[in-house]
This record gives C-alpha cells, sequence and structure tokens, in this order.
C-alpha cells in the first residue's frame, strides 16, 4: 500500500493528472482506516499527500483539515522533533503562504 501513495504522488505531480490521483488517495486512505487503523504512520503520510494534492491545485480548505491531520498524527506517532513531523510543519506553512489572505 505504501507503494500505492508513492505511485499516486508521482503521478499528480509529473502529469498533472490529479483527477486520476485524487480517487486512489481517497482509496488509499479508506483502505488503511479500516486495516491499520486511525493512528497509523501510513495513513498519516497518505493524508499528507493527499493535502499536497489539494494545495497544488488550489483546493486550500480541503488541504488544511488533511494537512493538520496528519501533522497530528505525526507529532503523536513520532513527537516533535521526528523530521516527518517538520515536513507536515512545511507543508502546513506552504498552504498558508498560497492562500490569499
Amino acid at each position: 500500500m505504501r507503494e500505492l501513495c508513492a505511485w499516486c504522488i508521482k503521478a499528480s505531480t509529473r502529469l498533472l493528472r490529479y483527477d486520476k490521483a485524487e480517487p486512489l488517495y481517497l482509496r488509499a486512505v479508506a483502505t488503511w482506516q479500516q486495516t491499520l487503523g486511525p493512528h497509523d504512520a501510513a495513513l498519516a503520510t497518505c493524508l499528507h499527500n493527499l493535502a499536497e494534492l489539494y494545495r497544488a491545485q488550489g483546493h486550500y480548505t480541503q488541504a488544511e483539515p488533511l494537512a493538520r491531520q496528519a501533522l497530528a498524527m505525526r507529532e503523536r506517532l513520532f513527537g516533535p522533533d521526528h523530521a516527518d513531523v517538520a515536513t507536515s510543519l512545511n507543508t502546513l506553512a506552504l498552504l498558508y503562504v498560497a492562500q490569499p489572505r
């Protein structure tokens, strides 16, 4: 399943086929929630990647809650000083920079 999320982000960024990537992310999120539970690192990564997809499309209201959820999960799983937490913080910052507020 981790390969599915990696493939999704490559498809969305290189080919700009957002319409193809989004349902795959959503399917992966649903599968991980059902099989691994709501607190797994793979789920946090997929939520993060889905947030990135929405950010790239300019769908900031969809991206922000996912980015916040991924950040919270990663902080709980790894602690505040982990590299994945830093990646989530960076994504959230990019979201705020991109938004016309």
